[in-house]
């Protein structure tokens, strides 16, 4: 019986995909439910699965572009399938013979080959092979080890020409003219054409500040073993800002707000995209109702949606409907940067790398772990006031993360019954 394996629809108003890729090849024995390649669309990257055991016949090329039904391959199933290697028995590991004497013509390299030790191939990881070569290798299935084998002797001449070479000679480059062209995925085209559209249909504006992240940081030190023991899972920087920004959006809603047509849209909630990259792009995920959200939820929800963005197993749903969002460029070393609006968002926080640098506290000049925070705002939305105001309040936040628990006020200011000043 032939099973059809056809294309998926990735989502609503998409009527063509990308075949990115097979993970088999033409004849290949597949085991049920087996990811045998991947499709890409504007939106999202989708798996092809095998639902049933048998031998796949590929009827679409990597790269072209296909609509949603159409056949990308065919299963036979009448064709048995042995079990994965991971469904069988455990084979019991031979031991070696200690009794059994090292083979007189097997080449002698070094002690450990003579005591019968096989030695990994990864050492020879110098050995340099053209593509020629290493395709007729992968054709006969050979290995390194079998190309040495059948070589000739190592000669004394040998032993002084390695002895002799100068490891501070640089190594010589192979002179190259050549150069490498592939085809946009629909992904990455999607992205150009939204970047494109931000900048020309905006009025965006960037608006910067400085946060001093030592007490973060002491908190992460003092609770991260105990944290990580209550919770399963690491404390980490952003599920401070994250709960930082949900607080100061709280504050001033219009950072919170998009244009549909002439009305101004203002969310009563926090939906907070995090901008994760991966292999094909940037991908935004996002923490549905994040204002009610604890840092160890915060971080169990951002871990979950980067590791399963990354590996490209995102719905629609999990990237759509955005309020606000915040990408971290600090892990690549990013000092300062103007981060994009994410549309129809009018804001986005830009985080950057912790610097120690030399600041003014109470009339002396300390050493503090300094970062600098950037938002990026859509102007026809938001006021200048309002940009400066919330990002003034989640430095607030961040240097006095106790403020978080209070809203919009100081534990002192709280007791009190005094009003925030903003």
């Amino acid at each position: 019986m032939a099973l059809e394996i056809k294309i998926p629809s990735p989502g609503e108003s998409i009527t063509e995909v990308e075949l990115a890729s097979w993970f088999v090849e033409d004849g290949d024995l597949v085991q049920k439910n087996q990811e045998v390649g991947e499709i890409e669309s504007e939106k999202a990257t989708l798996p092809l699965i095998a639902e049933q055991a048998g031998r796949i016949s590929l009827k679409a090329s990597q790269g072209d572009t296909l609509k949603v039904g159409d056949v990308a391959a065919t299963i036979d199933t009448s064709v048995e399938v042995p079990l994965a290697p991971a469904e069988t028995e455990p084979v019991a590991k031979k031991e070696p013979d200690p009794k059994k004497e090292p083979d007189a013509k097997a080449p002698s390299i070094d002690k450990a080959s003579t005591e019968g030790e096989t030695r990994p191939e990864k050492t020879h990881g110098t050995v340099k092979m053209t593509p020629v070569a290493r395709k007729m290798m992968e054709e006969e299935g050979l290995k390194v080890d079998d190309i040495l084998n059948g070589l000739r002797k190592i000669t004394a001449s040998d032993v002084k020409r390695v002895l002799n070479q100068s490891p501070a000679m640089p190594v010589h480059k192979e002179v190259t003219r050549e150069e490498d062209r592939r085809n946009m995925s629909q992904l990455r085209k999607k992205i150009s054409e939204r970047l494109v559209a931000v900048k020309n249909e905006t009025a965006m504006l960037t608006t910067f500040n400085e946060a001093d992240m030592s007490v973060v940081i002491d908190i992460r030190k003092r609770y991260q073993e105990q944290f990580v023991e209550t919770h399963g899972v690491k404390l980490g920087f952003m599920s401070f800002f994250t709960r930082a920004v949900t607080e100061a959006l709280a504050m001033f809603p219009s950072v919170n707000s998009y244009l549909d047509g002439d009305s101004v849209v203002t969310p009563r909630y926090c939906d907070v995209g995090i901008a994760v990259q991966t292999d094909k792009g940037l991908i935004v995920p996002v923490l549905r109702n994040a204002e009610t959200l604890s840092l160890a939820e915060i971080e169990k929800q951002i871990g979950d949606l980067a590791t399963r963005a990354r590996k490209a197993r995102l719905s629609i749903e999990e990237m759509a409907g955005g309020t606000f969002t915040i990408s971290n460029g600090g892990i690549y070393g990013s000092m300062l940067s103007t981060p994009i609006l994410n549309p129809p968002q009018s804001g986005i926080l830009g985080m950057h790398n912790i610097v120690e640098r030399p600041v003014a506290v109470k009339g002396r000049v300390e050493i503090r772990p300094m970062m600098y925070i950037a938002l990026s705002y859509d102007h026809r939305v938001i006021d200048g006031k309002d940009s400066v105001g919330f990002l003034k309040a989640v430095k607030e936040f961040i240097e006095e993360p106790t403020r978080m628990i209070f809203g919009q006020g100081t534990p002192e200011q709280v007791l009190l019954g005094l009003k925030r000043g903003i």
